[in-house]
């Protein structure tokens, strides 16, 4: 019988994320293969956790997303740099079985929160160690990405939240230990895959692709404060916390599609792209939870945008939406307006 593997493992879609399109990707794939030409070029420019355009790795693949925790954990799948999977491997092994007990950031903000002060010993002890190992050029900045990653993953697998960071559940027991994983991302990427950390209505006036894939926020609920922990972790610039939650200072983080001017912010991002098709996924919450989860755009004003650009295409899907509060949702779809772009002369 073959050895037992030291070490677990994790792909892509190992994580908790609201609007997560792993299981809508035969969908998603299946409507571009069906009704695009070829494409060379796809820019996932709300990209979340990378999944989306992870499922074009075949492609040159540009990633983008505002949370610099999504950032990093894009650059690890899909980055241009190449890296040494067992350099991977020793640290994650060294990180699972260190005992540190030093105190340090995490010890002193979140102890008892959403993880136990022994699992905040350990986060604190790992990120500052990535951070160090980083400087001193003894891993580079894939490395570095992979090994944030699966930090990232391994919080989320343990902490006492509902998937999100907006609460903890008080007096929960900390039954489970942080394990790290080690991601099998691919060794070699498209070289000319980028990674961007910025707000997309910026980044669509310098980059072009083929296929332009829109996923953006449906409703009010702002990213930044559901993963604000994940995202002190990955910056690590060890800001003050406040409130129940132990949030740190997001304003620089808020998206606009979570706001009243969702429409007005949407038309002038699709007034600056340049490409040959782009995919927008919005599904149609309208009005049927509460008010926080219906959706800022209208399908009138996404149908009335986007033809001003070419000739619009919708597909549909159903599946079981997510909604926080009282709702009576009996049918949802994520929906797919695919705009052939007119080109110019």
């Amino acid at each position: 019988m073959a050895d037992a593997k030291p070490y677990k493992t994790i792909t892509i879609n190992n994580r908790r994320y609201l609007g997560n399109k792993y299981k809508l990707l035969p969908f998603i794939t299946g409507v571009v293969q069906t009704e695009c030409e070829p494409i060379l070029s796809i820019a996932d420019i709300f990209a979340g956790t990378g999944s989306v355009a992870s499922a074009f790795g075949d492609k040159r693949v540009i990633t983008n997303d505002i949370l610099y925790s999504n950032y990093i954990c894009n650059y690890a799948w899909c980055g241009p740099e190449s890296y040494d999977r067992q350099r991977i491997i020793d640290y994650i092994q060294q990180y699972n079985n260190a005992k540190p007990r030093r105190e340090n950031y995490m010890t002193q903000n979140f102890a008892g929160t959403y993880f136990s002060k022994t699992d905040c010993t350990k986060i604190g002890f790992i990120r500052e160690d990535i951070e160090k190992n980083y400087k001193k050029g003894r891993i580079n900045s894939r490395e570095r990405a992979l090994l944030i990653t699966s930090l990232i993953y391994a919080m989320d697998k343990i902490a006492v939240t509902c998937g999100h960071y907006d609460a903890y559940r008080k007096q929960a027991r900390f039954d489970t230990a942080l394990e790290l994983a080690v991601p099998l991302a691919p060794l070699h990427n498209n070289p000319g895959n980028q990674c961007f950390n910025e707000d997309a209505n910026n980044l669509v006036k310098y980059i072009t692709a083929d296929l332009v894939y829109i996923d953006p926020p449906y409703n009010s609920r702002q990213y930044c404060d559901a993963y604000h922990l994940l995202e002190n972790v990955a910056r690590w610039e060890q800001p003050e916390v406040f409130g129940v939650a132990k949030k740190m200072d997001r304003s620089g983080m808020k998206s606009k599609y979570c706001t009243a001017a969702a429409p007005k912010v949407f038309a002038a991002l699709i007034r600056d792209i340049t490409a040959k098709y782009i995919l927008l996924s919005y599904n149609n919450m309208a009005n049927k939870g509460d008010g926080r989860s219906n959706a800022k755009i209208s399908d009138t004003d996404i149908l009335q945008i986007l033809s001003q650009k070419g000739t619009v295409k919708v597909f549909s899907e159903t599946y079981k939406p997510f909604s926080a509060g009282k709702s009576d949702i009996t049918e949802n779809a994520e929906r797919l307006f695919l705009c052939i772009c007119d080109q110019e002369e």
